[in-house]
């Protein structure tokens, strides 16, 4: 066996096997970052465990002679489907990386006029929260909701913590589901967001953490959700949803949101709403 590892290294310069090892260390550190926090992170583990196998049993049975030819087979043939399972496994990740790719900086600038609406959605969300009234306000940045904001009442107001406040309150004709913000108006309210999977939040946190998180997945979306049951205030990014935030700290926590596109990686299942 060691001596078949040996042979991929003879005949080569040293400068191009350092490049190659180099390349293929990034390309796997680019991976687990990217799934670090997802469901695609323990099917992960086990892939790599099939694969492992797969490769020893192609490698390593009998080698170039005529034993385990059919062992070689099934192998070879088992490597052909998983190739192609693993499109459909990680199609959830995979569409996520295309969203992330076009939200780049250098594909998609960042929408400044936000700058004029924080203090408004700040206002509103230290009020709700005192007063426990849940809520979801989604910040569209650079991939448009229109899919999501037809499901609601078009609205095209400027934003204020009143009109907020007013929608949120219980029992107003719009306090279910989620308002959306776009640049300084608020396009939609009772806007219907798309479920994350109920192992993407903490288990004590209900349909209103799973909707914040869902509106994340396939778009650029920032996404605050604030508790009815506790007024704990959460930030959903890129299909990732924080810790509860104290108030003090929310308005830096949301503005750095705003200005990355990474998630906040695992939430731990012992939060509490």
């Amino acid at each position: 066996m060691f001596e078949r590892m040996g042979q991929l290294f003879r005949g080569n310069e040293p400068v191009a096997i350092a490049v190659e090892l180099a390349a293929i260390w990034l390309a796997v550190f680019v991976v687990l970052r990217f799934l670090r926090g997802t469901r695609g992170a323990g099917v992960l583990k086990g892939v790599i465990v099939v694969l492992a196998a797969i490769i020893l049993s192609l490698r390593f049975a009998g080698g170039g002679s005529d034993s385990f030819v059919r062992l070689r087979f099934v192998a070879e043939a088992l490597a052909g489907t998983l190739a192609l399972a693993l499109v459909v496994i990680f199609q959830p990740e995979l569409r996520q990386a295309l969203v992330r790719l076009g939200q780049s900086r250098w594909l998609a600038g960042r929408d400044t006029r936000f700058s004029e609406t924080a203090p408004a959605i700040e206002e509103a969300v230290e009020f709700l929260s005192r007063n426990q009234f849940g809520a979801l306000i989604v910040i569209e940045r650079s991939v448009p909701l229109g899919d999501a904001v037809r499901t609601g009442v078009a609205l095209d107001s400027a934003v204020s913590a009143r009109l907020l406040e007013a929608i949120f309150w219980p029992n107003s004709p719009l306090h279910d589901l989620a308002v959306v913000v776009s640049g300084d108006r608020l396009v939609a309210a009772n806007v219907q967001l798309p479920l994350a999977d109920a192992s993407a939040v903490p288990p004590r946190l209900g349909s209103r953490h799973l909707a914040a998180v869902g509106a994340t997945e396939e778009s650029d979306a920032v996404v605050v959700v604030v508790s009815e049951q506790t007024g704990a205030i959460r930030i959903a990014s890129a299909g990732t949803l924080s810790e509860p935030i104290p108030f003090e700290s929310f308005a830096a926590e949301l503005r750095k949101a705003l200005a990355s596109e990474e998630g906040f990686g695992e939430p731990s299942r012992e939060a509490t709403a």
